[in-house]
């Protein structure tokens, strides 16, 4: 059976899935939706069997796939869920599910009535290091996480206004948030402080936060702190280091390093964890066996209430209780 895949988007990332969906048997990259019909035509062209579409419907209609890929900036989520779910069309989506909590609860909502196949592009969950931190934790006690995203800030003018991305602990710091989730468990209890210290000063149109700080109770009883900033003129530090009984876990990118008393050994990621991402999302399409997903829509909604309270938090200055 060939799967015709659809894409909403014409950006990088939207490529990027593209690329990677190109590479695998029985799948055919069907067509692209975009803001202009130009937008999408472009991106098509490289791809034997993609036609550009000038809205998602059109594309619905015109090359009828089988899943969508949804690769959007945060403000353009809503509208593209419920269509998708309205005809029941199996659909992976790009982080963040929005710039906020609101509209992501509702499509949620929708898509658990609806049992419809989701997946969302938490791809730090796929990598090797997090499942090898996963198994070192059985036998570990963490008492303590410092995450970290710390680097430049984005080109893109939606990326530099709060109403287009959220800012960047909803639009970056979400994989570290969702990180943590994942090895450590359910954040109860957000406080956040954020400032604008240089950005807005140097580029025309930046209204997000260029540094934050976001300290978290979880329901296990761990504390954790989560720092970002996009003011610096290098890439510096993304990771999540998790403080146990037995050392320190640094997660990054690229690897686990587990530092111990006397010993430090390093575990590197040796499969892609987007391509182990897009096999378990196709695998649920054409199966219906959606064990190997790891992050469906209504987990991820759980880290999107997370970042979404953190910019409450930095708003009103006072700490802000999830209701699990």
């Amino acid at each position: 059976m060939t799967l015709r895949i659809g894409i909403a988007g014409t950006g990088w990332f939207a490529k990027m899935h593209a690329d990677l969906l190109e590479t695998k048997e029985d799948v055919q990259v069907a067509g692209f939706s975009g803001t202009t019909l130009a937008k999408a035509e472009a991106a098509a062209r490289p791809y034997r069997h993609a036609t550009g579409y000038s809205s998602l419907t059109a594309m619905l209609d015109g090359c009828k796939p089988d899943a969508v890929y949804i690769c959007v900036p945060p403000f353009a989520h809503g509208e593209l869920e419920s269509e998708l779910v309205a005809r029941r069309i199996p659909f992976l989506v790009e982080k963040p599910l929005g710039t906020g909590a609101e509209e992501p609860r509702r499509i949620e909502a929708a898509v658990r009535e609806a049992g419809l196949l989701t997946s969302v592009g938490y791809h730090f969950r796929y990598m090797d290091a997090a499942s090898r931190a996963r198994d070192l934790l059985k036998e570990r006690t963490p008492g303590m996480a410092l995450g970290y995203w710390n680097g430049g800030m984005p080109g893109v003018g939606w990326w530099r206004r709060q109403e287009g991305s959220g800012g960047q602990f909803v639009e970056q710091t979400t994989h570290i948030v969702d990180l943590l989730r994942y090895l450590l468990g359910e954040v109860t209890e957000v406080y956040a402080a954020y400032a604008q210290a240089a950005m807005h000063q140097l580029h025309e149109g930046v209204t997000v936060p260029d540094v934050g700080t976001v300290t978290m109770k979880l329901a296990s009883g761990l504390v954790a702190t989560v720092s970002n900033t996009c003011m610096l003129p290098i890439d510096h530090m993304t990771g999540l280091h998790i403080y146990t009984s037995s050392g320190v876990m640094e997660l990054s990118h690229h690897s686990l390093r587990d530092l111990e008393a006397g010993r430090t050994t390093e575990y590197r990621n040796l499969s892609n964890p987007y391509e182990r991402e897009t096999e378990a999302f196709l695998h649920a399409v054409r199966t219906g066996d959606r064990s190997m997903i790891l992050s469906d829509y209504s987990d991820a909604l759980l880290t999107q209430e997370v970042t979404a309270a953190a910019n409450e938090s930095a708003r009103t200055g006072q700490p802000v209780a999830l209701h699990l």
